[in-house]
């Protein structure tokens, strides 16, 4: 243990200012007693560069572990295995001398072509918040801080140091801010990595909002946030904002900025104070557990990249029971994939492996006789055609997707299709292995293939997991975290990307991903949460357990097949009658069981209350509403195997009617219609109910302001009647 050096109360404000931005592109400064520190990239890998240092994986790196990247890794539906991974890569980050792990990204996949999409969860912000708090806890419990990250509503690559992200506030709430916090109230995380962009006109790094009120009042965040690199624009703005440090180092340029700012009164130095006094906590906490002997075992570390690439890889589709493959068969492997495997994406996360498991070379081990060829000619159709079974490797190239670009649509590169088409062809047994960091459409590869696996990324260890799942050494049971659509047209964010004139429009506001599939009743590909297995599960007795804030869904799960295989088990919410927009249902919860052929047990899946919840936007607050909602259990988002309905009691908001609420608003609150009713009844002359003008003439009133009525009843209703009757109604009123 080292002692503690986080007293800053003697350094001078040129002193406190220089705590405050990088000394150089990975180290903080070392000023008085608060010791330097070493940040860098490392959400699947520990990327601690030696030589010359830079934000984009050019110059080389210390060899480490590549685990799956989050777009595979979080296929698993495993926060476990998640937690495990993030431990290692936690002791990785100690053996090279990191004392902060750049990750995870927290960002949703709100449109395939994000060009980044690779290095985040998924298109849900629960899934996202419960993989990646694991993530934050496993890496931080070695000692290790992480930085959870690009904070926020970073979810394009394209013009990403201007852009501004134009989203309304419960758009912002629900969606892309929601998994953030479920990481920053759970695990805790020491830093927090605002994005480049801005939000609604307001860059990230200057965004009091977002940094002050939000992260650090609401969400009771009191680590340190620190700037993506090069996102600050105004070093000044951006600590009056919240921010912490500016990495990296710019020469002492802005710390001169800082204290220049503080003398002429345009920055409070208690706010510099405050910033510096993290950065010192920071520091102490990053170094209380260094150690100059500690390393880590590059074999064992191997061994979990396999074991995690084998829980990542999703059985899409499995026609005549193609798979698993026997060991007695010969196999045509097809593809270059198959001996350059692609397994991470590109930019700031690029990992130096310490080994990498080629495919072909492992399916050599698994087969009794393998071929092999990048494409087809007339020399190898005999041979696939010969073979018991071929495997097509297919996906992204490299230069297709990366960090600081997006793509410009989700296909596959044509001369793969053509070639999967040839091999089919030749050889009815094909399975098509995919690898990819984005979703790439897969209808042209379903019409084709009998069987197809998706690896997404799976890291160094991918080859053998790939291996060892096409010949039934491992059942797959991962669950794709992601909709694959017919076509990039039905995406819910497709007309509002990529950006026009420095602004994108989230304009499907919380119809993202499957709920705007959903909510339009698309026909997709494979839905969100699919994933099949080399055996079956039935699921049976659906129970709700209601407690206060917490409550239990029991679901009781029987392997109908022959094999050993794990489930993952899906609780989605719906809610039929809502006084505000909601798609039909979204993920409340999820657990999983490994069973034995023949084998019955129950799943018990905790739901937090609050996963009911909207963003009011009057209120300004999270509102349950009274009323009831359905439970369902399923194997996908579209494979609900059970539902229930339960009625839950609502959340009190105490909020008032005012002159420019709607009759329409007030008839539909249980309180006010009946005081309307018998004030509407009263003041109206005698008339019909609108039929002589061919209207309903209730409904064409709804949408009128009370106030309003003043001016329409010619001098029938005054304007204190209204103030009088609102008056009567808020005090008769609860939410």
């Amino acid at each position: 243990m080292t002692e503690r050096s986080d007293d800053i109360t003697a350094l001078s404000t040129a002193e406190q200012a220089a705590l405050g931005s990088g000394a150089t592109f990975w180290t903080t400064k070392a000023v008085g007693d608060v010791r330097s520190i070493l940040l860098t990239d490392g959400p699947h890998g520990v990327r601690r560069q030696s030589g010359a240092a830079d934000h984009v994986g050019i110059a080389a790196s210390e060899p480490a572990t590549c685990f799956p990247p989050a777009a595979g890794l979080a296929q698993s539906w495993d926060p476990e295995l998640v937690h495990r991974v993030a431990i290692a890569l936690g002791t990785e980050a100690r053996a090279l001398g990191v004392n902060v792990l750049l990750g995870p990204g927290i960002n949703i996949k709100r449109d395939p072509r994000c060009g980044r999409n690779f290095e985040y969860f998924s298109e849900d912000p629960l899934l996202t918040g419960v993989l990646g708090a694991a993530w934050v806890s496993g890496v931080q419990s070695r000692g290790v801080g992480a930085s959870p990250k690009h904070f926020a509503a970073n979810n394009a690559e394209d013009d990403r140091m201007r852009v501004s992200s134009e989203v309304d506030e419960r758009t912002l709430r629900e969606i892309y801010l929601r998994g953030f916090e479920h990481v920053i109230t759970r695990a805790l995380p020491w830093t927090v990595m605002c994005s480049y962009n801005r939000i609604n006109g307001v860059y990230a790094a200057e965004n009091d909002w977002l940094l002050s009120t939000v992260l650090r009042d609401e969400w009771g965040f009191d680590g340190v946030v620190v700037s993506d690199w090069g996102a600050v624009r105004d070093r000044v703005a951006a600590v009056a904002a919240g921010l912490d440090l500016e990495m990296p180092g710019t020469g002492g340029n802005t710390d001169d900025a800082a204290c220049a700012a503080v003398e002429s009164g345009d920055l409070d130095p208690d706010v510099l104070t405050r910033a510096a006094q993290r950065v010192a906590r920071l520091a102490t906490r990053a170094h209380e557990h260094d150690s100059a002997t500690a390393t880590f075992d590059i074999d064992e570390h191997h061994d979990l990249a396999r074991t995690a690439a084998t829980r990542s890889i999703v059985l899409l589709k499995n026609d005549d029971d193609v798979l698993p493959l026997s060991p007695a068969s010969s196999v045509a492997v097809v593809g270059p994939f198959a001996v350059a495997p692609r397994y991470q994406g590109g930019g700031s996360s690029h990992v130096n492996p310490t080994r990498l498991d080629i495919p072909l070379e492992e399916i050599e081990i698994r087969a009794r006789t393998v071929t092999h060829a990048d494409g087809i000619t007339e020399d190898t159709l005999a041979a696939v055609a010969a073979a018991d079974a071929a495997v097509v490797f297919l996906g992204l190239p490299a230069e297709d997707e990366s960090e600081g670009f997006d793509r410009a649509d989700i296909e596959l590169p044509d001369e793969q299709l053509q070639l999967l088409a040839a091999v089919v062809r030749a050889q009815p047994r094909t399975v098509a292995v995919l690898s990819h960091g984005g979703v790439v459409r897969l209808q042209p590869v379903a019409d084709l293939a009998p069987a197809m696996l998706d690896g997404a990324l799976l890291g160094q260890g991918g080859g053998a997991a790939i291996a060892d799942v096409l010949f039934g050494a491992v059942n797959p049971s991962a669950k794709l975290t992601e909709t694959v659509p017919v076509r990039l047209q039905d995406c819910p964010a497709y007309l509002n990307f990529p950006a026009e004139n420095g602004k994108i429009v989230y304009g499907e506001r919380i119809f993202v991903g499957y709920r705007g599939y959903d909510a339009r009743d698309l026909e997709v590909t494979f839905p969100f949460g699919h994933g099949l297995s080399y055996t079956s599960f039935s699921y049976d007795d659906l129970t709700v357990e209601e407690g206060t804030d917490l409550w239990t869904v029991r679901v009781t799960v029987t392997n109908t097949g022959s094999r050993l295989g794990r489930e993952v088990v899906q609780i989605y919410a719906g809610r039929a009658e809502s006084r505000v927009s909601r798609p039909p249902r979204w993920l409340v919860g999820f657990g999983e069981l490994t069973l034995p052929p023949g084998d019955r047990r129950t799943v018990e899946i905790a739901v937090a209350r609050a996963e009911l919840a909207h963003w009011d936007v009057t209120a300004s607050r999270w509102v349950v509403e009274a009323g009831d909602y359905s439970l369902a259990a399923g194997a996908s988002s579209r494979d609900v195997r059970l539902s229930t309905t339960v009625s839950v009691s609502g959340d009190a908001v105490p909020t008032s009617f005012t002159v420019d609420s709607t009759l329409g608003e007030l008839l539909s609150d249980p309180a006010a219609a009946p005081v309307v009713m018998t004030a509407m009844a009263g003041a109206a002359p005698e008339h019909d109910s609108g039929q002589g003008l061919g209207t309903d003439m209730l409904r064409m009133l709804s949408s009128i302001p009370i106030g309003r009525l003043a001016s329409l009843s010619g001098g029938t209703v005054r304007p204190e009647q209204v103030q009088e009757l609102l008056e009567t109604i808020n005090a008769r009123r609860s939410y």
